[in-house]
């Protein structure tokens, strides 16, 4: 039974029992992993001296795993608290922000498949909303964009990263245009219309800011109204090619998560 430690994002958790969890932890090295910590919720001294500061949704902490072929859950043995992101609590957008994030990430990601990139962006992430949630003077902060760089991220990690530079219909390079059209099932744009229902309409300036977010370059340029259209584009695909909607989503595409910048 391999056993490893290694740093993790919890991204889910149910109470098992009244002492246990089931958990779901994306690790820095090993990818997602669903796991059984048994005894993590119960209070004597050996407990909470293998489970320290809990084991909670959008937690960073420091795991002890051992996988077991056999079973479908791994042991969770211990865990070191690092980070609870507390100032998430403070503001809506946020956690809106982050819950979304960690229910998109659980869905798109095999169990123990490898993706360092996107635990990186998803520690990425929680650094940004907290610095953002943490500034009660600017309400919105960073906070859409740092969701739109995450998800971009995660999209292009899992393989499934927009088409913006070509045609996806006749492989040709995209000329410019007011507005194209996103296919899904292509995964990418086209200035073709067609009579395909499932096609999106989108704005040339929502493609431009897709190509900075894309270059990691500063979307300070961009008005929110082009950010907000551009995650829900993103949000959008991401529900297409799960073929559902997460619960978290709709809170993304709702007018609440707009307004709650403004």
């Amino acid at each position: 039974m391999p056993r490893f430690t290694d740093l993790a994002i919890c991204l889910r958790d149910l109470d098992w029992s009244e002492t246990s969890q089931v958990v779901v932890l994306l690790t820095k090295q090993h990818g997602k992993v669903r796991g059984l910590a048994k005894g993590a919720r119960r209070q004597s001294p050996s407990s909470i001296a293998r489970f320290s500061g809990g084991i909670n949704l959008l937690n960073l902490g420091q795991a002890i795993i051992t996988t077991k072929p056999a079973t479908q859950l791994a042991a969770i043995t211990e865990w070191d608290l690092r980070s609870d992101y507390h100032p998430l609590r403070n503001s809506l957008h946020a956690q809106w922000s982050a819950m979304y994030a960690a229910d998109l990430t659980s869905a798109m990601l095999a169990d123990e498949d490898p993706h360092p990139d996107a635990f990186e962006a998803m520690t990425e992430l929680l650094n940004a909303l907290t610095t953002s949630a943490n500034n009660p003077a600017n309400k919105q902060g960073n906070i859409p964009g740092s969701l739109l760089r995450f998800q971009w991220a995660l999209l292009s990690d899992v393989g499934y990263r927009p088409d913006l530079d070509r045609d996806v219909e006749t492989g040709q390079p995209l000329p410019g245009a007011k507005a194209y059209s996103f296919d899904p099932a292509l995964g990418g744009l086209t200035v073709r219309n067609g009579l395909n229902d499932e096609r999106w309409r989108v704005r040339r300036a929502t493609v431009d800011l897709l190509r900075d977010a894309s270059a990691g370059r500063p979307l300070d340029q961009h008005s929110p109204q082009a950010i907000t259209r551009a995650n829900r584009l993103l949000c959008t695909y991401a529900r297409a090619l799960l073929d559902k909607q997460l619960p978290t989503m709709k809170l993304i595409l709702s007018d609440s998560f707009e307004r709650l910048g403004n």
